[in-house]
């Protein structure tokens, strides 16, 4: 089995195709749910199943710090040390490094730094995160980058990512290359339209099986995200897929799936989950507030989780008043729930052409505020209200 992305569908820039790899097919576009450390949190691997998921997402930092590569290897790979045998993808590290390591110590070759759990001392190359993911057997392995903070200069800007475009030709020559795998770029730059372009045609140069967009969602604000992808992702290979990391929200969703992207992965569906926050048809719900204490209505009426079918609003306050892990546990199920009913929303849209008919109507649900999904530079917005 060649990794591939085959085009299905398109209705202006929004495309909808199937990825083949080496643990199965997948539908885009597509919401990956985290499982950093080996586990969705609060979910078993059969919740993540019934909840419509194809694609998990694993952690390069999280589990050579615990388990460690060389258990996970031992014990047959991450696919079966998570009960998950579809796709996997694994994010390098590069993020996690920057957010959670301690007294990092950055150069030409890699990263020192250390563990935020025990403060033992570890180190990442372009070499060494290629060797850790084989190890994983991430059906999906990502390039070790610097993930630029924000804000930051244009100096320090393009420094960052002139060192992640070496260190990705470095990735792309110790990947291992196999059947139905497949190794992504990662697109750096800040919030500077000639840096991002400078990232795209460098990856492009050195060619990768994928190509994502890193270093948004970091407090630039989803009107600067939307103009980075403007002019990023028709930069990119349309016969490859596109993948917008660490992003989002359900309304960043839908911007950028307008904009051609294909992939995403976020925490927020699982971290709402665990803090009784619910993403529905309606917006997004509060379980904690005393308005639900008496409220026999499901969380989201168009949804067919376990949560919503057998389960009520009140039930739901209670358990998270009363402390009880079960809340958590249902909710993150809603959640996930509803991002793959989202998603599989904006499929059948993009191939009966008419998503941006579809994008209003779901906008219109959460109670019709204008949005940024189709404004492009130079171009009429479309009003969501």
């Amino acid at each position: 089995m060649t990794f591939s992305w085959q085009p299905m569908a398109a209705d202006g820039a929004a495309r909808a195709g199937l990825l083949h790899t080496a643990h199965g097919t997948v539908e885009t576009p597509v919401f990956m749910p985290v499982g950093t450390a080996g586990t969705v949190k609060a979910m078993t691997a059969d919740a993540v199943r019934a909840s419509g998921a194809s694609i998990v997402l694993g952690n390069t930092y999280h589990l050579m710090l615990r388990p460690g590569a060389e258990r996970v290897a031992a014990l047959g790979g991450l696919h079966r040390f998570m009960d998950w045998p579809g796709p996997i993808l694994t994010d390098s590290g590069g993020f996690q490094v920057m957010s959670l390591g301690k007294l990092r110590t950055l150069d030409a070759d890699g990263v020192t730094f250390r563990s935020h759990i025990d403060g033992s001392r570890h180190r990442l190359t372009p070499e060494s995160a290629m060797d850790i993911q084989y190890q994983l057997d991430s059906t999906i392995t990502m390039v070790l980058d610097e993930c630029t903070a924000y804000p930051a200069t244009h100096e320090t800007a393009s420094a960052s990512m002139a060192l992640s475009m070496r260190w990705a030709e470095r990735a792309r020559t110790a990947f291992r290359v196999r059947d139905g795998y497949a190794l992504f770029g990662i697109v750096q730059g800040g919030v500077y339209p000639d840096l991002r372009a400078r990232s795209a045609d460098a990856l492009i140069a050195t060619g990768f099986d994928g190509y994502a967009i890193g270093g948004l969602a970091v407090g630039e604000g989803q009107a600067a995200m939307f103009d980075i992808l403007d002019g990023t992702v028709p930069r990119l290979p349309a016969d490859r897929p596109r993948y917008l990391m660490g992003v989002g929200t359900p309304a960043d969703l839908l911007g950028a799936v307008a904009r051609g992207v294909d992939m995403f992965d976020c925490v927020m569906p699982t971290r709402a989950g665990r803090t009784a926050r619910a993403y529905t048809s309606l917006g997004v719900l509060n379980l904690r507030n005393a308005c639900h204490a008496a409220d026999p209505a499901p969380i989201d009426p168009q949804c067919s989780c376990p949560a919503c079918l057998r389960h009520s609003r009140a039930y739901l306050h209670h358990l998270f008043r009363a402390s009880e892990m079960l809340g958590p546990m249902l909710l993150t199920w809603h959640n996930i729930a509803y991002y793959q009913q989202l998603m599989r929303g904006m499929r059948r849209a993009i191939v009966e052409r008419r998503f941006e008919a579809h994008a209003g109507a779901v906008s219109a649900g959460w109670g019709g505020r204008k949005s940024f999904f189709f404004e492009k530079k130079n171009q009429k917005t479309f009003d969501m209200k």
